[in-house]
C-alpha cells in the first residue's frame, strides 16, 4: 500500500510494499528502490523471502479451505502484484462460479491484474483501485455491488496487508468497518507480521529500515484484538507456517523464521 497521492503512486524511486514482496518472491516486477528496500530488511530478517513465500501458501490454503466450505465470494484487498495461485484461481478450481473482487492501489499492481488476471466462464473478476484506509470508499464502489451479493456469505481476505496501516489511521476502525458490512456466515482471512518472535539487535535494525514508519508489525495478541467479536477457526491463531499445513513438507519452518501470525475466522 502507498498513500494516494497521484505523485506517490507514480514514484517508482520510493520503494512500494506489493513490488517488494514481488522481489521477496523471486518475481520481475520491481524496482531498484524496492530491491534496495528489500535488501535491507533481509539483512535484519534473513529469513524474510521464506516469510514472503509462507504467507503465499498460507493465502492459498485458507481460500481453498474456505471453498471447501462453500463460500463463492471473495473480497481480496491489498492483493498485490499477480502470482501463480492467485485467489480467484484457487477458488474457481473448487468452486467454478467463485466470485473475486481484488482490490490494490499501486497503479502497477493495476495493470498487471487487468491484463492478467481472467475469471473461468462461470465465475467472475473485478479489480478496484482502492485503498484500505478508505474502507467507506470500496464498500460503496459500484464494482464491488456488480460483483459480489452481500446478501450471501463473502470471504473478506486481509492477507499481509495490516502492518501497513499505521496506528494513526485507525486500523481498528478500518476492520470493523469492512467486518460490518459483510453478512453472518462470512469469514474474515489474515496475517500480519510481527516482530514479538525477533530478538533486540534484529528489532534495531528492522526499525532501522523502516524510516517514514509506514511498516506496522503487531503482535498476535494485537491481531486478535482487531479481529475481535470472530470465531477463530481451528486452529486459531498460530504462524501462517502452521496453519493447516498438514500437506506442506515437513517439518515446518520455526515461528522465529516465518514471523507472521495468520488466523481464518467466521462471523456469526
Amino acid at each position: 500500500m502507498t498513500s494516494s497521492g497521484s505523485a506517490d503512486r507514480f514514484d517508482t524511486t520510493v520503494a512500494h510494499p506489493a513490488r517488494r514482496y514481488n522481489y521477496w518472491l523471486g518475481g520481475k516486477d520491481n524496482f531498484a528502490a524496492d530491491r534496495a528496500s528489500g535488501d535491507a530488511i533481509e539483512a535484519a530478517m534473513p529469513s524474510i523471502r521464506l516469510m514472503a513465500v509462507e504467507n503465499r501458501m498460507f493465502l492459498g490454503r485458507s481460500v481453498e479451505f474456505l471453498a471447501r466450505q462453500g463460500v463463492r465470494q471473495f473480497l481480496d484487498i491489498g492483493t498485490g502484484i499477480p502470482a501463480p495461485g492467485n485467489t480467484h484461481e484457487v477458488a474457481q478450481a473448487i468452486q467454478p462460479a467463485t466470485r473475486t473482487v481484488y482490490v490494490d492501489n499501486d497503479p502497477i499492481v493495476l495493470t498487471h491484474a487487468r491484463a492478467l488476471i481472467k475469471s473461468g466462464p462461470e465465475g467472475a473478476v473485478t479489480y478496484l483501485d482502492a485503498d484500505l484506509r478508505e474502507p467507506d470508499k470500496i464498500l460503496a464502489h459500484p464494482d464491488l455491488a456488480a460483483t459480489l451479493d452481500f446478501g450471501e456469505p463473502v470471504a473478506l481476505l486481509l492477507v499481509a496487508v495490516l502492518h501497513f496501516i499505521r496506528d494513526d489511521e485507525d486500523p481498528q476502525g478500518i476492520v470493523d468497518t469492512l467486518v460490518g458490512a459483510l453478512p453472518a456466515g462470512s469469514y474474515v482471512v489474515a496475517s500480519h507480521a510481527t516482530w514479538e518472535f525477533q530478538s533486540p539487535e534484529a528489532i534495531e535494525q528492522l526499525t532501522a529500515s523502516n524510516r517514514d514508519g509506514r511498516f506496522v508489525p503487531r503482535t498476535g495478541e494485537r491481531l486478535r484484538e482487531l479481529l475481535h467479536g470472530l470465531e477463530f477457526v481451528d486452529p486459531g491463531l498460530v504462524s501462517v507456517s502452521e496453519w493447516r499445513a498438514g500437506s506442506e513438507s515437513q517439518p515446518r519452518p520455526a515461528v522465529e523464521d516465518v514471523s507472521c501470525n495468520g488466523v481464518v475466522a467466521r462471523k456469526h
